[in-house]
Order: structure tokens, then sequence, then C-alpha cells
């Protein structure tokens, strides 16, 4: 009996332990008190809308799935920053939050500009600190020399829109930049100090599983904190929407389990210590096309934990240095 029980506390352990880093976890090693993000719509454009790089975006993106109802560009940061933090605080007082500057490209401006912008956010009683989304073909070296300086008096985390690590896919998708800019970004901000962290696409047009995989395979060779991974998703009014009309050979729109299964395979690729941010996005109902799952993050990521546990693996299983 003894024996039995030692075997089932044991398969217990096994089963409970964390199979992937989470981000919550790598923000309680940073904070001594709970963070919350919050969404800032500061009315950045693109370069890749207004002609600097091309026009009409990159063809998956519809920029009204990334804002919440308290974030609206006709209103201020500030505003947008205390509408967030009223919304939130009903139910944790003592939150503290980190102003996520997250739609469109959200380095791309004049740099005093975009100082006050972030200066604002800072400012604002219980913000501790900023995370920026940006591509990486628009952080110059003179914003990074600010960032460097910032990060050391609060939390600065810069994500960068990389998609995928293929060339032929980012010209596909009309991202306007090559794997290689993508990888100097990364290189240039990691080594200034500053939390950096990637967004990539999974399932995009002509991209084969064992393509997915090798995703992992060379972002894990980056210094990188964090993933954030995203299903490929069909949004109306985009140009990936009218593509897959036009050319539905190139897609493959996976079921739950099937991707549940492709983001398992892709984080036991992923190097042990990066932060996995979270496997899936959400787009608002009325303009999501497909894949419509029914399943919250939190569900999704329910998920995730099971199939772990039930596929005995983890985060880091399959990488190689």
């Amino acid at each position: 009996m003894k024996y039995i029980r030692a075997l089932n506390d044991n398969c217990l352990i096994m089963s409970e332990r964390k199979r992937y880093n989470e981000l919550g976890d790598f923000f309680k090693k940073i904070f001594p008190y709970k963070v919350q993000k919050i969404s800032v719509n500061a009315g950045f454009t693109c370069p890749n809308r207004d002609g600097s790089k091309g026009f009409g975006g990159c063809t998956y993106c519809n920029n009204q799935t990334f804002s919440p109802d308290y974030c609206h560009t006709e209103e201020s940061v500030e505003d947008q920053i205390k509408k967030g933090i009223t919304f939130f605080g009903k139910k944790y007082p003592d939150m503290r939050y980190l102003a996520y500057f997250q739609a469109y490209t959200n380095t791309y401006g004049e740099l005093e500009s975009l100082k006050q912008k972030y200066e604002t956010a800072i400012s604002q009683p219980g913000v501790v600190g900023i995370i920026i989304g940006t591509r990486p073909d628009c952080m110059p070296d003179s914003l990074l020399d600010y960032l460097e300086e910032l990060s050391k008096r609060v939390f600065v985390m810069v994500e960068y829109g990389v998609e995928s690590t293929s060339d032929q896919t980012l010209e596909y998708i009309n991202r306007g930049h090559s794997y290689e800019c993508a990888e100097d970004a990364v290189r240039r901000t990691a080594a200034r100090g500053i939390y950096t962290g990637v967004h990539m696409i999974l399932g995009l047009p002509g991209e084969s599983e064992e393509m997915i995989l090798s995703h992992a395979d060379k972002l894990s060779q980056l210094p990188i904190v964090t993933i954030k991974l995203h299903q490929l998703q069909l949004i109306r009014n985009t140009r990936m929407a009218r593509q897959f009309i036009e050319e539905p050979e190139k897609f493959h729109i996976f079921d739950v389990d099937e991707y549940i299964d492709l983001a398992i395979d892709f984080i036991e690729r992923v190097r042990e210590d990066i932060v996995i941010e979270r496997f899936v996005s959400q787009s608002p109902k009325e303009l999501l096309i497909a894949p419509d799952w029914g399943l919250k993050n939190f569900e999704f990521t329910a998920k995730i934990n099971k199939r772990l546990v039930s596929r005995d693996t983890w985060q880091g299983r399959l990488y190689q240095a």
C-alpha cells in the first residue's frame, strides 16, 4: 500500500507541476504586487499603411480586433488609462498597471512625440511600466537610447511583431520587412537590457507544420524573454479574407484539437526559460470569419494544460541549443 501511495503521489506531482513558463509567474518575480496590462490606442499609424513601406497594411490586419471598450483613439492616453484602471480596479483595488501601447506601430513617429506619450502613461497613478508593441523596422537607435534610460526608472518591454521567420511568408502577407530585420531589432533591443518579446502567428498561408515548428528553433536562438502565439484568424474587411476566397488551397484552418497539438509541438522546441505569454488571440465575434472555437482564453489554456499532462511533455523538451 505504501508503494502504491508513493507512485500515486509522484503522478500527482507530475500532473500538477507547471509544464511551461507562464506570464503571471514572470511578473511575480519582478513585482511584489499584482499587475494588469491596460491597452492604450495612442493614435499611431503604420509605415505599411501610409506609404512609407506600403499601402493597405498586413493582409491579416484589422486593428479593430485590438481595442477593448475603454480604448478609443478620440480619448487621450491619460483618459484611456484612467478608464482602464476604473474597469480593473473594482475587483482588485491594490492592483498596479502596465500601459500597453498595442494598436498599430507604437514606435512610429517623431522621437519627442513618442517620449511625450510614454511619459504621460507612466506618470499616471498606479502605472509602474509600459509595454510597447511595434514592428522590427521601426526601432531607431535614438529611441533605444531613450528606452534604455526609461527602463532604469520603470518596467519596459518591447514586443515585436515577427509573425514568421520565412521571408517568403512575410512577403505574401505584405509584412514589409524581412526576418533578418526582426532578428536585428530583437538583438539590438535586448543588448540595451530591455525586456524583449515577439509575436508569432501559427498557421499562416503556405506554411507546413514542419515549417511552423522551425520558427520555434530559430526564435529560441534569440535573446527574447517572451513569445506570444496567435492562431491564424480570418477577419472581415481584410485582404487575407479575400485571398482565402481566391486561393483556398493555400490555407489550413485548424480545428481546436489540431491547434492545441500544434501549439504544444511548438513549445516543446522553445527554449525553456522563455515566457509563453499566451497561445491564442480572441477577435470580436462580429469580425471573425474563422476559426470560431467558442472558447475563452482561460478555457483554451485549461485544454493546453490537460493535453500537456496527457502527452507527458513540457516546454523545451525537444529544444536543441
